[in-house]
Formats: structure tokens, C-alpha cells, sequence
């Protein structure tokens, strides 16, 4: 069965594509479930390169139009990638309770520090913040607002040698899913980043080959989200390698989570 999760709209002011291009697209690559989880705005538009929150509604109801008007053709799901910030735990009850969502992907692009500071991860100053990082991840998962944690080792754009310190937020993480029966991503959007030299050799920054590996020793519930910014990436050549790669590894893919 196709689906994916992880899609993102002209509105989040750095993809292309409506609400509507990527449904047609959908039902084009025979896709059965289309999730929408467009970069959610928090109500003082923080961060930048995100829905603007004067926007919300719009995008919420059109989805809800489509959905109705795409009903036999496709399942739409409704939902939004948004950063986990535990001093913002109405605002996300209130994204489910106000604005009906689906789900919550979470997209932890930044964290809470150990100093009590939100820290950017394509900033991040040494593999310490790692573990802050991971930290953040096992909070948003007991938030329970949560359905998917997004490219959970995203953190490996950050070019430093391998140590200690990766080994543990890896295992921080993996081992707080399969504590808590928690979905992680294969991104398929690290593949068309490309391979890049970092100081540990040639690879892929994500889908990280060490924390894959590691995850494929257990049995935690992985999903395949394409993580598209076009309508052409909704399943592309990409979405077909990291399928191929999740069954070379021999993971606990799964294709709903609802």
C-alpha cells in the first residue's frame, strides 16, 4: 500500500505545490492515504520558513473541502510538522481541539538545551548537544501530542566525529520509541539531498547509516515518508530507494498509522 505522511505546501514559503497538486498527484501514483503535515506556524510565526499563522485556518478547511471532494479517490489526513516546546502544551492541545487535526509529525528542528535556551540543530556546537537533542525527542514522545518523530537523526548534519556522544543520543532515542511503541521516519528527503564527505566518510547525513543500523537490531515501528517540498517528490525514484533500503535493513516498516 502507498502512503505518506509527510507533505509540504507552497505555504510553508520554501515548497511548491497547492493543497490540490499534490492530491492529483496522489491519485496519480496511486497513493491510498495522503497525510498533510505542512511546517506548522506557533501563533507568533517563531523561526521563520514556516506556514504563516494567519494561514492556518484556510489551509485546514480547504483540506477539509478536498477531502470531502477526493473521498473516493483518496484518503486525506490533516495534520502539521511543528517543533515540540513543553512551554507550548496548550497550543498544541488546541491545534487538535479547535482546528480537528489528525496528528502531530514531530519535526524537532529545535530543542530545548540543557541551559533552558531553544537551540537550532544546523547549529549545534559539539556532540553534547546531541544528547539535549535526543532528550527533547523522548519529551515530545511522553507529550503525547505526537503521531511520528520526523527524520529523528536529522542531528547528523552536524559534521563531528563519532563518539561517545552519538552513540548515546542514537540509543536515547531508538530506545525511547520502543519503550513507548513510538513511530520514527525513514526520510526519504535525505536521499535527494545526496551523499556528502563528512569526517566519519562518505554518506547519506540522513537517513543516517549508524542510527539505522542500530534501530535495525530492534524491533521499533518505522514508517516511509517522502517528505516531499514538490508535488513530483510525493513518490518519486527516492521514495522507491528508501523503500529498497528499509527492506535491505530488514525493518519494522509499517504503512498507517491510523
Amino acid at each position: 500500500m502507498r502512503t505518506n505522511y509527510h507533505t509540504h505546501t507552497y505555504r510553508c514559503h520554501h515548497a511548491s505545490g497547492t493543497e490540490e497538486d499534490y492530491i492529483i498527484e496522489g491519485i496519480e501514483k496511486n497513493l491510498k492515504v495522503l497525510g498533510f503535515s505542512d511546517h506548522g506556524p506557533f501563533y507568533d510565526n517563531r523561526y521563520g520558513l514556516r506556514m504563516d499563522y494567519c494561514d492556518l485556518k484556510e489551509h485546514i478547511e480547504l483540506l477539509k473541502h478536498l477531502r470531502e471532494k477526493y473521498k473516493e479517490k483518496i484518503q486525506i489526513k490533516i495534520g502539521l510538522e511543528i517543533e515540540y516546546d513543553p512551554r507550548e502544551n496548550d497550543f498544541y492541545k488546541k491545534l487538535y481541539d479547535e482546528y480537528n487535526l489528525d496528528y502531530l509529525v514531530l519535526g524537532q528542528h529545535f530543542f530545548m538545551s540543557r541551559n533552558g535556551k531553544m537551540k537550532n540543530i544546523y547549529e549545534i556546537e559539539n556532540t553534547l548537544d546531541f544528547i539535549d537533542y535526543a532528550n527533547s525527542i523522548v519529551s515530545a514522545m511522553d507529550s503525547g501530542f505526537f503521531k511520528i518523530v520526523a527524520h529523528p537523526d536529522i542531528f547528523f548534519v552536524n559534521d563531528f566525529l563519532w563518539d561517545e556522544n552519538c552513540e548515546k543520543a542514537c540509543d536515547i532515542i531508538i530506545n525511547g520509541a520502543l519503550e513507548r511503541d513510538f513511530l520514527l521516519e525513514f526520510n526519504a528527503n535525505g536521499l535527494r539531498r545526496g551523499m556528502s564527505m563528512f569526517k566519519n566518510g562518505k554518506g547519506y547525513a540522513y537517513p543516517n547509516a549508524k542510527f539505522f543500523e542500530k534501530l535495525s537490531k530492534t524491533n521499533v515501528k518505522v514508517i516511509i515518508n517522502s517528505d516531499c517540498h514538490e508535488p513530483k517528490q510525493l513518490f518519486d525514484s527516492y521514495m522507491d530507494l528508501a523503500h529498497k533500503m528499509c527492506k535491505d535493513l530488514k525493518l519494522n516498516v509499517i504503512e498507517k498509522i491510523f
